[in-house]
C-alpha cells in the first residue's frame, strides 16, 4: 500500500516539500545516464530541457520565497497592529472610568440639587465629545493598521508584476 504523506500545514513546509520532490526527481533524472546509443541531438534536447526546469524552478523558488516573506511581514503588521488596538482600547476605557470617576466626585461634592443637574449636562455633553474624539482615534488607528498589514502584500505583488512583465 502506498505511503501517504502528511499535508504541509503552513507555506514553508509546501516549500520544503516542492524543493525535495524537485531535488528527488533530480536525482533519479541524473542516475538514468544516457548510454552511447541515444542520439546526440536526443541527448542534448533532454539536457537543455533539464537546464530550462531547472531555471525555471530556481526563479519559481525565489519568487515562493519572496512571497513567503512577504506574507510573514504582513502577519508581523497584523499583530503588532492588533497589539496596539487593544493598548488603545485599553487606554480608552482607563480614561473613561477616570472620567467617570471625576464625575462622582463632583457630584458627592454638591450642594443643590441644581447643581448636580449642572454637574451632569456638563459631564454628558463632555463625554459625546470625547468619544467622538475617541471614535476618529480608533478610525486612524485602524487605517493605520490596514496600510502596515498590507503593504508588505502590496509591494510583493507590484514586483511580482514587474517581473512578468519584464519576463514576457
Amino acid at each position: 500500500m502506498a505511503q501517504t504523506s502528511k499535508l504541509p500545514q503552513t507555506p514553508m513546509e509546501a516549500m520544503e516539500k516542492v524543493t525535495e520532490s524537485f531535488e528527488t526527481a533530480a536525482k533519479e533524472f541524473e542516475v538514468l545516464k544516457f548510454d552511447g546509443q541515444v542520439p546526440e541531438s536526443v541527448r542534448a534536447m533532454a539536457e537543455n530541457t533539464v537546464n530550462q526546469t531547472r531555471e525555471a524552478y530556481e526563479r519559481g523558488k525565489e519568487a515562493l520565497d519572496e512571497s513567503i516573506d512577504a506574507l510573514e511581514r504582513s502577519f508581523d503588521a497584523a499583530g503588532q497592529g492588533a497589539t496596539a488596538f487593544n493598548r488603545k482600547l485599553i487606554d480608552i476605557a482607563q480614561r473613561n472610568l477616570n472620567s467617570g470617576f471625576d464625575f462622582a466626585k463632583s457630584l458627592a461634592g454638591a450642594k443643590t440639587f441644581a447643581e448636580i443637574m449642572e454637574l451632569q449636562s456638563a459631564f454628558i455633553r463632555n463625554q459625546f465629545e470625547v468619544f467622538a474624539s475617541q471614535a476618529a482615534e480608533v478610525q486612524e488607528l485602524t487605517k493605520k493598521i490596514a496600510a502596515d498589514a498590507s503593504e508588505p502584500l502590496k509591494d510583493q505583488m507590484t514586483k511580482s508584476f514587474e517581473a512578468a512583465r519584464k519576463a514576457s
